[in-house]
């Protein structure tokens, strides 16, 4: 039986929200200036911008976070898919659609051949780096399935950087995630109010509230240093969930001396056979937005991961003010880059432009669509990874790494179009590499991609 977390302490979170309903404009562009630095804010100032409502204040906030994600990132958008592997599950989560109760969902688990196949598919689309992810059954799905998939797909494809998000583990579980591969370990609190998780979630292991808030410690403890966590907007009040969600991250940080390597912002979704019929707390698109500037300003050197769940138009918005990695040409289920099945879906998706159509889009807003896998490769993971990100450094990577990349993509898979677009795209990112020897090392390596050699990267 595992103790009961402390690090979430909910009196702290809601005091913090009371304090910051009493916030004036002088205090808030204090604030603001104070985040331009790239430093990161406090959690009471954190609380005191979750309560913003003025129109002129919120544009400032949105330049701030726009200010950081350049400085930090530079202008590149990463981009990836995920493989549904599995929809079978255990549990019996309220607002799912693969909970184990919801006798409408069509039930699949894919085997390795097939694995490989929707990996092949997703890889003919352009991509480079994908997230399995599944439904929690551990008969179905244990860490030999991962393990497995991962040593499948690398070796018959070109997919350079597997991500996973997974149901909590072991400390050995972890260690052989590690050993096959893993990039990034990704899971969901889903909500960090212990009475909302306890209501959303009856029975099944994931009930265990506290087994699954510790599964990040278990996963650094097993080696992985590169993990990502989220929380699920919609379930309870969303000003709760930032706070809970940023006590978390400085949980790990402080024990481990890394944060996360990504926050994802998924708003709940419409699903088939979910039990939950109305959204407990709906999330504005106002309010979504602030929630997206506010990661991005109280974690700088975190990537903020936006889902097809959102509306195109919605997506393509939140791509200036924080938003520094999205999904695309998704399915979300089993087998669904090989076939659709309306019935066999996690959820509802929002915007379901193809790989190309989002390139064009991110090039029309001025940003470099990058596949990059880069960091991982070169061990920048976890301390390393901290080091160059908080300085502001890791953007003197990130620019080349996307026009390799981006280059790379347009030659192989763009249509005339899009490959016009894409060069005219790469000659500004050029010019933007402020060291002159990386820009002049970016174009020589440009060249090297021209004739014929692949996977380039700094």
């Amino acid at each position: 039986m595992i103790d009961k977390v402390d690090f979430i302490k909910e009196d702290k979170i809601f005091s913090l929200l009371e304090k910051g309903k009493a916030t004036d404009k002088n205090e808030i562009k204090e604030i603001l200036a104070k985040a331009r630095d790239c430093r990161g804010i406090d959690l009471g100032e954190v609380a005191k911008l979750l309560y913003l409502e003025d129109e002129e204040l919120l544009d400032e906030l949105y330049d701030v976070a726009r200010h950081i994600k350049n400085r930090i990132y530079g202008k590149r958008v990463v981009l990836f898919a995920p493989l549904y592997t599995s929809n079978e599950c255990a549990n019996n989560c309220l607002y799912c659609g693969f909970r184990h109760d919801n006798k409408e969902l069509h039930r699949r688990t894919l085997s390795l051949e097939e694995i490989v196949k929707e990996a092949k598919a997703i890889e003919k689309q352009g991509h480079k780096r994908l997230l399995l992810i599944c439904g929690e059954d551990a008969k179905k799905t244990n860490v030999k399935h991962f393990t497995e998939a991962m040593e499948a797909i690398y070796k018959a494809t070109d997919i350079r950087r597997i991500n996973i998000e997974a149901a909590p583990m072991t400390i050995e579980e972890y260690k052989e995630l590690k050993k096959a591969g893993i990039g990034t370990y990704v899971i969901f609190q889903e909500t960090y109010h212990r009475e909302t998780y306890r209501i959303m979630h009856p029975v099944g292991k994931k009930a265990n509230y506290d087994w699954r808030i510790t599964a990040i410690d278990r996963a650094f403890e097993g080696g992985i240093d590169d993990v990502g966590v989220g929380a699920l907007f919609g379930l309870y009040d969303y000003r709760f969930e930032v706070l809970g969600l940023l006590m978390h991250c400085m949980h790990f940080e402080k024990k481990f001396g890394v944060g996360p390597h990504t926050i994802s912002v998924p708003r709940l979704r419409p699903a088939l056979g979910a039990s939950l019929k109305e959204i407990p707390y709906k999330v504005s698109d106002k309010d979504f937005k602030k929630i997206v500037a506010i990661f991005r300003i109280a974690v700088p050197y975190t990537g903020i991961i936006l889902s097809t769940r959102e509306r195109a138009e919605f997506r393509d918005e939140l791509l200036s003010i924080g938003v520094s990695q999205i999904s695309a040409g998704s399915k979300t289920n089993p087998g669904g880059y090989q076939e659709d099945d309306d019935h066999a879906d996690q959820f509802e998706i929002s915007d379901n432009r193809s790989l190309p159509k989002m390139m064009e889009t991110i090039c029309q807003k001025g940003y470099i669509p990058s596949f990059c896998t880069a960091c991982y490769r070169r061990c920048r993971t976890g301390e390393n990874f901290m080091e160059y990100a908080k300085a502001g450094d890791i953007h003197e990577f990130c620019q080349p790494n996307a026009i390799l990349t981006f280059k790379e993509n347009l030659m192989d898979y763009a249509d005339e179009s899009l490959r016009k677009m894409g060069e005219e795209i790469i000659l500004k990112a050029l010019e933007e590499i402020e060291d002159d020897k990386m820009r002049t090392l970016t174009i020589a390596r440009l060249e090297e991609i021209e004739k014929g050699k692949r996977d380039i990267y700094f």
